[in-house]
């Protein structure tokens, strides 16, 4: 059994302003090209299909493209991630089911697997701990209590298949994986990681979330994003594993997708990353700058694109180090959680900290604006 794991497609996003649609519709003509070439029995999408929940016509017709040519040669196992609308995913996965696409959006299905081959799929969708807690009856409300109800059912059903191997996609924060920048904070419902042994039993855990690929161990793996989507995976190294199931344990191989554009990230004074061959090597790369002149160079950017056209992100940093008040919004606030952010408004206003019952009614509404969007 040959399986192609993949995820976090963002259909319709863009980098720094930059339109990204002809580099994903690149990496669907590789998917595909790598489908027929390999031989694949079933290709497994973790979620994150779209970038948003209401996508733009463009990433749709792109989705509807790809499901299209990959059902032609294949079948599909999709899940909805915390990006997606699960309801508008979902839509019309009953009738999709005959075509060999089988999307996978609602929590109430987690248990029920496609069956291919000698193979029992399981998908689970993302799982909004406030969205599951009533309903599952679970004590508390977490990822991983959901995440473990989810595999409870999971597993009580491959009990009963025990002459299938059992492939589960989930799209989650698992301890041993390292996040970026590009992925949409998930802690604010409990702790977002939960432990890879919550897997223990099942041949492949595929899963989805983080942009990075990551082997947690051979059966828990992450694909990561086909296309990078911040400067902080300028080191990545992008693709999807090959999966084959044999009777010894699991074969994976990666396969590297197309890179639209090369990303670096480069520091230095204006003068020397203007005159200095030895950035020769970056002149069509996507730039992240940043300036360490004592002083902020006038027309910078304009200065900086002669040489380096695709320069998106500039930033100050002056050696020697600098005050808040010379160092971007974005800088400031990249490892601060919404709730810091919102405390930080309430003493600004308030001329003292937020109290405990202050920080719990922000709290509820981040909640709540959550919940609301993962129903739409």
């Amino acid at each position: 059994m040959r399986l192609l794991h993949t995820s976090d497609w963002h259909l319709g996003r863009s980098f720094h302003r930059e339109d990204l649609l002809s580099a994903q519709a690149a990496f669907v003509d590789h998917l595909v090209a790598t489908v027929e070439a390999e031989r694949v029995d079933c290709v497994l999408v973790s979620g994150d299909v779209y970038d948003r929940a209401l996508p733009a016509v463009d990433a749709v017709r792109l989705c509807d493209e790809a499901l299209r040519r990959l059902a032609a040669m294949t079948r599909v196992v999709l899940i909805a991630g915390n990006h997606d609308s699960a309801r508008r995913l979902g839509f019309g996965s009953a009738l999709m089911d005959a075509s060999g696409v089988h999307v996978r959006a609602d929590f109430s299905a987690v248990g029920e697997p496609v069956v291919i081959g000698d193979a029992a799929i399981y998908g689970i969708p993302y799982l909004e701990p406030e969205l599951v807690r009533h309903p599952w009856e679970l004590d508390e409300r977490s990822h991983a209590a959901a995440l473990t109800e989810a595999m409870r059912r999971v597993r009580a059903d491959a009990a009963q298949r025990r002459d299938l191997r059992s492939v589960v996609l989930a799209h989650t924060f698992v301890t041993g994986g390292e996040s970026s920048e590009s992925e949409r904070d998930i802690s604010v419902g409990g702790s977002s990681q939960v432990a890879a042994s919550v897997f223990d039993g099942v041949d492949y855990a595929a899963l989805g979330h983080l942009h990075g690929r990551w082997a947690i161990n051979d059966r828990v793996r992450y694909s990561g994003s086909p296309i990078a989507y911040s400067f902080s995976e300028a080191a990545h190294v992008k693709g999807s594993w090959l999966i084959d199931l044999r009777d010894g344990g699991v074969g994976a191989e990666f396969v590297e997708a197309p890179v639209p554009r090369r990303l670096a990230r480069v520091r230095g004074r204006i003068d020397d990353l203007l005159s200095d061959p030895s950035y020769d090597r970056l002149e069509d790369r996507w730039l992240q700058v940043t300036l360490t002149d004592p002083r902020r160079p006038s027309a910078a950017m304009e200065r900086l694109r002669r040489r380096f056209p695709h320069t998106l992100v500039l930033g100050f940093d002056p050696d020697g180090g600098a005050a808040d008040g010379t160092r971007t919004w974005t800088d400031r606030v990249r490892e601060r959680s919404p709730l810091d952010l919102a405390g930080d408004f309430v003493a600004e206003v308030t001329d003292g900290p937020a109290t405990p019952a202050e920080r719990a009614l922000l709290h509820e509404a981040f909640e709540d604006c959550r919940r609301k969007e993962a129903m739409a």
